[in-house]
């Protein structure tokens, strides 16, 4: 909504009203708080408080920012925009020097939290404790509660910053982009409805539930924070709590990938239990997945699904995985071209045997590189590997993004679409990148029948690959992004317009027409051919 008092200042009363505002900033951009040069920077003036949001349209509601910040701020509201302005430098810093999203543990650093142990002492149904090393020494005093039906203990606190610690343990996962929402509600002055959850850690008092809400309060400036804190829970079951609330109560919102990393925190810990019930060291690994199962009776079916989550989460997560700098966790982006949902119902579908559990020992031939489960990760992340090199990396921009690619196309709105950002898009639908994995993966069959060796194909990557296979999955990936199709605008308002299901691919790539009988390919595909290398 345009100011009616600055239409109708003159362009000497706009600049010296300008000057007067910098002066009250100390000469800094109300967004990103850096130095403002007037001279040779751009600015502008706007409301603080959108007029829209009942902001007065006068003096007192308006602030100078940098011209570049105000036009790429992320909320109207500049005392928002300045808020998710830090918080996305704290995330652009994460992203760089960790190569993952960030959490509550680096807004906790950001804004000085996560310094101190939380020292406190049980006295009957009280416990006492005391915040001295930031200099208040009051001895404090609280209810502890015992949950009826669990039998866990807690209590509710106000802490300080300084003593609160993220857990990385129980909830990894990073922060999204519901933060938003959550800052422009408490800063309405709503109340936080559902207080963050926390134990204690080797004397660390860590939150694992209710990570946005507290990044939300501490972002608004709130230097303490009042959470329930368990006491000396069992945190098998507090783990398995907060995973059932993501998947079988559906309470919040997890993501699969979250999923398979706390699956993986409770394989390693009942890797840990079956060490301590037969007096192994930590480092005898002499037992199999099928007998973690069998002693583990009475959870059998959740054990299996540990196992093959830890498979996959290895995998997702190694640092050597090219490929997941193109998938989006959150599955709210649209910058990044396979969403989790998608990779996890292809290339871990098609990939990873969930029925499969092994008898040998968990570290059977390690010494040898040998491993069939080390093995099998190494080799499905160099295969990953081979795809983001030949179809993403230097390709796929993810400043132009997936939104409405193919009606950008179609209005002629897609100068900026390079030939090689079209073929990555088109090529990672999840109906389409299901269908060619298959063919990718008789490519493997095929080498290993041709070639005389015996092998078992629910577990074909716990063999060794050689040379000549790896080439001829490189060359079939190369053929494959040759295909004119992908490049093909034409087809923007026909076979690439809405989503067509998995069996219209199917039949695309076996016939070479469409269900209905329209021509898409020249002939159907046959991955004997894709693997030689026509450059050759």
């Amino acid at each position: 909504m345009a100011s009616k008092y600055l239409s109708s200042l003159s362009k000497k009363e706009y600049q010296d009203l300008t000057e007067k505002l910098l002066r009250i900033q100390n000469n800094k951009c109300f967004i990103c708080c850096k130095i403002i040069d007037s001279e040779i920077q751009d600015t502008n003036i706007d409301h603080i408080v959108p007029l829209a949001n009942r902001g007065k349209d006068s003096e007192e509601n308006f602030a100078v920012t940098h011209e570049s910040c105000n036009k790429s701020k992320q909320d109207a509201n500049l005392k928002i925009a300045r808020i998710l302005h830090k918080l996305k430098e704290i995330q652009q810093q994460v992203r760089e020097t960790e190569n993952k999203s960030a959490s509550l543990k680096h807004v906790l650093q950001k804004y000085g939290g996560s310094k101190y142990n939380f020292k406190f002492k049980e006295n009957g149904n009280l416990i006492e404790y005391s915040f001295s090393e930031i200099n208040d020494n009051n001895i404090y005093k609280t209810v502890i509660f015992t949950d009826h039906l669990s039998k866990e203990k807690s209590c509710f606190l106000e802490v300080p910053l300084e003593y609160i610690y993220h857990d990385e343990i129980i909830n990894p996962r990073g922060i999204n982009s519901s933060i938003s929402k959550l800052i422009k509600e408490f800063d309405k002055g709503n109340p936080q409805l559902h207080l963050g959850l926390a134990r204690i850690d080797k004397g660390q008092l860590k939150i694992f539930d209710g990570q946005h809400k507290t990044v939300a309060q501490i972002l608004l400036g709130n230097k303490k924070l009042v959470i329930r804190m368990f006491i000396q829970p069992d945190i098998d079951r507090l783990t398995e709590t907060n995973t059932n609330a993501g998947s079988i109560l559906r309470q919040i919102a997890f993501d699969k990938s979250i999923m398979r990393q706390l699956n993986n925190t409770l394989y390693s810990e009942r890797v840990k239990k079956y060490q301590e019930d037969f007096n192994l060291d930590s480092d005898n690994f002499s037992f199999s997945e099928q007998q973690l199962i069998e002693h583990f009776r009475g959870e059998s079916a959740n054990i299996k699904k540990y196992i093959i989550d830890s498979i996959k989460h290895a995998i997702t997560n190694e640092k050597e995985n090219k490929l997941k700098d193109y998938i989006d966790f959150e599955g709210r982006a649209k910058e990044l071209p396979i969403s989790y949902s998608a990779y996890d119902k292809t290339v871990l579908a098609n990939f990873i045997n969930s029925k499969l559990i092994l008898k040998t020992p968990i570290n059977h031939k390690s010494d040898e590189g040998l491993n069939p489960r080390e093995l099998e990760i190494k080799q499905i992340v160099e295969l990953l590997n081979i795809i983001a090199e030949e179809i993403y990396i230097n390709k796929f921009q993810p400043e132009i993004g997936v939104s409405r690619i193919e009606n950008k196309i179609i209005n002629h709105k897609d100068a900026d679409i390079t030939d090689n950002h079209l073929v990555a898009y088109r090529i990672s639908r999840e109906e389409i990148l299901f269908n060619w994995l298959i063919y990718l993966k008789e490519v493997i069959k095929v080498y290993f029948t041709n070639t005389g060796k015996i092998f078992d194909e629910k577990k074909v990557f716990q063999y060794q690959f050689d040379e000549q296979l790896w080439k001829n999955i490189r060359n079939f990936i190369k053929n494959l992004k040759e295909l004119p199709l992908w490049k093909d605008k034409s087809m923007a308002s026909t076979v690439f317009a809405g989503k067509n299901n998995y069996e219209y691919w199917k039949t695309v790539f076996a016939t070479g027409k469409s269900p209905d009988g329209v021509d898409i390919l020249t002939k159907p595909l046959n991955f004997i051919e894709m693997i030689n290398d026509h450059n050759e």
